[in-house]
């Protein structure tokens, strides 16, 4: 009985402190948005900090990328030519992409790498007290660790889904060339006749959102951290799967809301 009564409060307990949260994270990304608009930005930090996400996560998105496009390829060809239609591979391959496939995966891989990498940084410099001591020295730690690290995803992400489509619709290529024994220059045209301004930038929209979505939960739950080594690990953790949540939850609501307005 006594533990039941235990239980109301530390349920009002836990919600007070998720609401907390979401309200430090929604101030957090404020403060983040207006130094942005203000100018504050180190444009060499920025960078420096796309080149560093861009190498941890160029490799494994050409991978995935290209292995997407051959299997998407293979499985459309095997289902297609059961109705005679196997020269729509190209629109299957190229549609599926833009899309779908390459925002949301390689957003997933970004994730998991590159935000992984930005949690486990800011996350380690304030268990050293580093993000303390640029308070100390007069410099804003947001403006100095965080916004350089956000934009820098925020650029970054767009160009390597842009690698993504193009060698998956390279991957689907090679399937169509070796399996259906379709002509390549034929391939190219159904791409490019399927392919539409709005198929580009409806999948570059989810692309803006999932950057700006993974920069702010990754930069949020690093510069929180607490508890030691053991709670870089932990909130890196939270990072990377309130990022994959958030991902594929945003990218339900858009996908709804780009289909009921450009279909």
């Amino acid at each position: 009985m006594a533990e039941r009564k235990m239980m109301v409060p530390r349920l009002l307990k836990n919600i007070l402190k998720h609401l907390r949260s979401v309200g430090e994270a929604i101030f957090f990304f404020g403060d983040i948005l207006s130094l942005i608009f203000r100018g504050r930005v180190r444009w060499n930090d920025v960078l420096n900090q796309m080149y560093e996400q861009g190498v941890q996560s160029i490799v494994i998105v050409m991978l995935t990328s290209m292995a997407t496009g051959t299997v998407l390829g293979l499985q459309g060809f095997i289902t297609l030519q059961r109705f005679g239609a196997k020269e729509f591979i190209a629109r299957l391959v190229a549609l599926s992409l833009l899309r779908e496939l390459s925002p949301v995966f390689t957003a997933l891989i970004f994730s998991g790498k590159a935000g992984a990498g930005m949690t486990a940084e800011l996350g380690t410099m304030n268990t050293q007290d580093q993000i303390q001591a640029t308070r100390a020295m007069g410099v804003n730690p947001i403006e100095y660790l965080v916004v350089p690290r956000f934009l820098a995803c925020f650029l970054v992400l767009p160009v390597l889904v842009i690698i993504s489509e193009i060698l998956g619709i390279l991957g689907g290529y090679l399937i169509a060339m070796s399996q259906a024994h379709l002509p390549g220059a034929f391939y190219v045209h159904e791409t490019l006749e399927a392919v539409g301004y709005v198929d580009f930038f409806s999948g570059f929209i989810k692309v803006l959102f999932f950057s700006t979505i993974i920069g702010w939960i990754c930069c949020y739950q690093g510069f929180f951290t607490q508890g030691g080594a053991t709670g870089v690990g932990r909130f890196t953790t939270k990072a990377v799967a309130y990022s994959y949540i958030a991902v594929i939850i945003s990218d339900a609501v858009l996908t709804k809301i780009i289909l009921t307005f450009w279909g």
